[in-house]
Protein backbone atom coordinates (compact mmCIF):
# COMPACT_ATOMS: atom_id res chain seq x y z
CA UNK A 1 0.00 0.00 0.00
CA UNK A 2 0.98 3.58 -0.59
CA UNK A 3 2.60 5.68 2.02
CA UNK A 4 -0.14 8.25 1.48
CA UNK A 5 -2.46 5.66 1.56
CA UNK A 6 -1.65 4.02 4.57
CA UNK A 7 -1.19 7.24 6.73
CA UNK A 8 -5.01 8.43 5.44
CA UNK A 9 -6.40 4.68 6.24
CA UNK A 10 -4.91 4.92 9.82
CA UNK A 11 -6.00 8.15 10.19
CA UNK A 12 -2.92 9.58 11.30
CA UNK A 13 -3.34 12.12 8.49
CA UNK A 14 -7.15 12.51 7.96
CA UNK A 15 -6.57 13.70 4.15
CA UNK A 16 -4.85 11.81 1.10
CA UNK A 17 -4.29 14.78 0.29
CA UNK A 18 -2.66 16.63 3.13
CA UNK A 19 -0.59 13.26 3.75
CA UNK A 20 0.70 13.79 0.14
CA UNK A 21 2.00 16.96 0.88
CA UNK A 22 3.38 15.99 3.73
CA UNK A 23 5.22 13.16 1.86
CA UNK A 24 6.43 15.85 -0.47
CA UNK A 25 7.58 18.52 1.37
CA UNK A 26 9.59 15.93 3.65
CA UNK A 27 7.49 15.44 7.10
CA UNK A 28 7.57 12.27 6.69
CA UNK A 29 10.43 9.55 7.04
CA UNK A 30 10.34 5.81 6.83
CA UNK A 31 13.18 4.01 8.50
CA UNK A 32 14.93 7.38 9.01
CA UNK A 33 14.93 8.24 5.42
CA UNK A 34 12.82 11.01 3.75
CA UNK A 35 9.96 9.13 2.00
CA UNK A 36 7.46 9.83 -1.33
CA UNK A 37 4.61 9.11 -0.84
CA UNK A 38 4.46 6.27 -3.42
CA UNK A 39 6.51 4.37 -0.88
CA UNK A 40 5.25 0.85 -0.65
CA UNK A 41 4.71 0.57 2.88
CA UNK A 42 5.69 -3.04 4.65
CA UNK A 43 4.96 -4.96 8.19
CA UNK A 44 7.48 -3.67 10.62
CA UNK A 45 8.65 -0.15 8.84
CA UNK A 46 8.76 3.04 11.20
CA UNK A 47 7.14 5.92 9.95
CA UNK A 48 8.04 8.79 11.84
CA UNK A 49 5.70 11.94 11.08
CA UNK A 50 6.68 15.88 11.91
CA UNK A 51 3.85 18.46 12.81
CA UNK A 52 5.80 21.43 13.27
CA UNK A 53 7.71 21.11 16.81
CA UNK A 54 6.01 17.84 17.52
CA UNK A 55 7.54 14.56 16.12
CA UNK A 56 4.91 10.97 16.10
CA UNK A 57 6.73 7.53 15.73
CA UNK A 58 5.00 4.44 14.57
CA UNK A 59 5.44 1.24 14.03
CA UNK A 60 3.43 -0.62 10.60
CA UNK A 61 1.55 -3.52 12.39
CA UNK A 62 -0.96 -4.01 9.82
CA UNK A 63 -1.94 -3.13 6.46
CA UNK A 64 -5.66 -3.22 5.30
CA UNK A 65 -7.34 -1.46 2.07
CA UNK A 66 -9.69 -0.11 4.66
CA UNK A 67 -10.84 0.25 7.75
CA UNK A 68 -13.44 1.02 10.41
CA UNK A 69 -12.44 4.49 12.96
CA UNK A 70 -12.11 1.88 15.67
CA UNK A 71 -9.89 -0.54 13.91
CA UNK A 72 -7.63 2.16 12.57
CA UNK A 73 -5.79 2.26 15.72
CA UNK A 74 -4.95 -1.13 16.23
CA UNK A 75 -2.76 -1.54 12.24
CA UNK A 76 0.30 0.41 13.87
CA UNK A 77 1.91 1.09 17.26
CA UNK A 78 3.01 4.17 18.54
CA UNK A 79 6.76 4.22 19.96
CA UNK A 80 7.81 6.78 22.48
CA UNK A 81 11.39 7.52 23.30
Amino acid sequence: MRLDKYLKVTRIIKRRTVANEACDSAHVTVNGKSAKASYDVKLGDIIEVTFGEKTLKFRVLDIKEHALKADASSMYEAITE
